[in-house]
């Protein structure tokens, strides 16, 4: 059983919510990093406990929401151990997760439905990573002297 994170800010909140008990339909072990309401809250205070786990294997992935996905995927994109991808349709997502490799889905929850959310995150969590020259190029994502 695949654990998969998930963390969000107001905006994301519902989405998020809806999307726990989808995943736990289809037997994945969830750890909610919040927010836990629609309070106004500021993203980066869960985003980064979520890329944390998933930096550490906690999370096989990660799922990250806010209103329009951006402010989230920025903030745990900043852990060197994370490619996260904005996803708004599954094809996206299913390159993000072939040809980058990535591991936290970010969502627009203000631009996407629940159903395509559920597509999003079905292909995302369905896609293989295809190796060979994408390799190449994710080793030299990380900012080193050299590159």
């Amino acid at each position: 059983m695949k654990t998969i994170g998930l963390a969000c800010d107001h905006a994301g909140f519902k989405l998020k919510e809806f999307l726990i008990g989808y995943l736990e339909s289809k037997n994945f072990k969830i750890i909610d990093f919040g927010t836990y309401s629609e309070e106004s809250a500021d993203y980066p205070d869960f985003a980064h406990p979520l890329a944390e786990a998933v930096e550490q294997s906690k999370c096989a992935f990660g799922i990250s929401i806010c209103g329009s996905g951006n402010g989230i995927n920025m903030t745990v994109n900043k852990h060197q151990g994370i490619r996260s991808a904005l996803c708004w349709n599954s094809e996206i997502a299913s390159l993000a997760r072939q040809h980058n490799n990535a591991n936290i889905c970010a969502l627009p929850a203000r631009f996407i439905s629940t159903e395509e959310a559920c597509n999003i995150i079905d292909a995302f969590l369905h896609a293989e990573f295809e190796g060979g020259r994408h390799q190449k190029r994710i080793d030299k994502i990380p900012k080193t002297k050299n590159n």
